[in-house]
């Protein structure tokens, strides 16, 4: 057939899904198979021998690429001078990665001249949408092939999987199930599944990876400073860094002291509701740093507006959008709000809780003498009586009228 697939570049992460799925494709579509994994900081355990296991699983080729510097920088960091949090508590640490996973996958797929590629996000949740929103804004003469929602696809369940790889002697690290659904990066790990799916039951202790629990934090407070020059982290403790190495060390730190731990039920684009737990430690500080140079450097229309417009941003990286025109737009507005978000915060890292203890900036436009009780020259009141009797004109006028 003239329309026939003859390669093929799937999303790899070496898990029991990826793995099944990549033998799958050959199998039902008899091309070859390009497995592409990234490197966002998910640590050596979950990469170590990740090659080696594409290839014994039917892989033709499997590129890893290493994009921690580039997840930091370009996408965390962007994020972060957006102010955007998910449903006021989820820092995105997942719904940021997608895109950028997809963006190195359609290079993996340009350079290998592949004329498909593929995913193992299930047709329940919101990854198939990042990843195929990702797939139509730079690659839209690609065709996209996801199992999951493939009638043919057989493999809906973990015992099936599990037999699938036996069978096929497919390498799988364990055949026992998990007792969560995790995913880890640089930015952050979410946990679902379980005891979770139930709203009523409390996080166990032994759920945190990038943390120890509240209760087994140090008993001392830890501080630490992070230099930020135009909203972008630039050095902690006084030192300079790269940013993944910032994130890395900032969530080391916070880690340590059950910053960033976060439990929610959260809102599907799909239109379920989901619960889960997620842990964010270098991220939490960050925000809370940001957060508290922008109240010093922005002004308050600014600032104001900002927050409405993060919240935009917040559901655009949730909704997959991160390659709409929308997006690269708000960046446009975003960036010129961060010009004079440049100075030192110092940030108190103790019992689960990461709280500024002290801000400064050279472009700061707080001013003691104006925020004195005592009276000065910068300011008379008795400018602020007729204000006020303007500002107030319409409530006065609507308590004179009558029913």
């Amino acid at each position: 057939m003239a329309d026939r697939i003859k390669k093929i570049v799937l999303a790899y992460s070496g898990g029991l899904d990826t793995s099944v799925i990549l033998p799958w494709l050959k199998e039902k579509y008899g091309c070859q198979v390009i497995a592409a994994a990234a490197d966002l900081g998910q640590g050596v355990e979950e990469l170590a021998g990740i090659g080696k296991k594409a290839l014994r699983s039917g892989a033709s080729k499997c590129v890893v690429m290493d994009l921690k510097r580039e997840f930091a920088e370009d996408y965390c960091f962007r994020m972060l001078k957006a102010s955007a949090v998910y449903e006021s508590v989820y820092m995105l640490g997942t719904s940021i990665a997608r895109p950028l996973i997809a963006k190195a996958q359609v290079q993996v797929a340009r350079k290998e001249k592949a004329d498909a590629v593929s995913h193992g996000a299930t047709g329940k949740g919101n990854d198939q949408v990042r990843f195929e929103l990702t797939y139509m804004a730079l690659a839209p003469d690609l065709r996209i092939i996801a199992p999951w929602k493939d009638p043919s696809f057989e493999l809906t369940s973990r015992e099936a999987a599990i037999k699938y790889a036996k069978d096929r002697g497919i390498p799988i690290a364990q055949t026992k199930k998990k007792i969560y659904s995790r995913d880890r990066n640089l930015w952050h790990i979410s946990h679902e599944g379980a005891d979770l799916e139930d709203p009523t039951n409390e996080p166990k202790d032994d759920l945190w990876v990038m943390s120890v629990p509240v209760g087994k934090a140090p008993n001392r407070p830890r501080y630490v400073t992070v230099d930020f020059r135009r909203g972008v982290p630039v050095a902690v403790n006084g030192r300079k860094m790269p940013g993944d190495k910032i994130i890395a060390t900032l969530t080391e730190f916070g880690g340590a002291h059950a910053v960033g731990q976060v439990d929610l039920v959260e809102n599907r684009l799909v239109g379920i509701k989901s619960r889960g737990a997620y842990e964010t430690p270098g991220g939490t500080i960050l925000y809370e740093a940001h957060h508290a140079l922008e109240a010093l450097t922005l002004d308050r229309e600014t600032l104001h507006y900002k927050q409405q417009v993060s919240l935009k941003y917040a559901e655009m990286v949730y909704y997959g959008q991160w390659f709409c025109p929308l997006r690269k737009a708000i960046d446009a507005f975003v960036d010129k709000t961060q010009a004079n978000v440049t100075g030192r915060v110092r940030v108190k890292l103790f019992k689960g809780r990461a709280t500024v203890a002290g801000a400064t900036s050279p472009k700061s436009l707080y001013s003691g003498q104006l925020a004195s009780f005592t009276m000065g020259s910068e300011y008379t009141p008795s400018d602020a009586t007729g204000f006020i009797r303007l500002f107030g004109l319409q409530m006065r006028g609507r308590a004179k009228m009558t029913d």
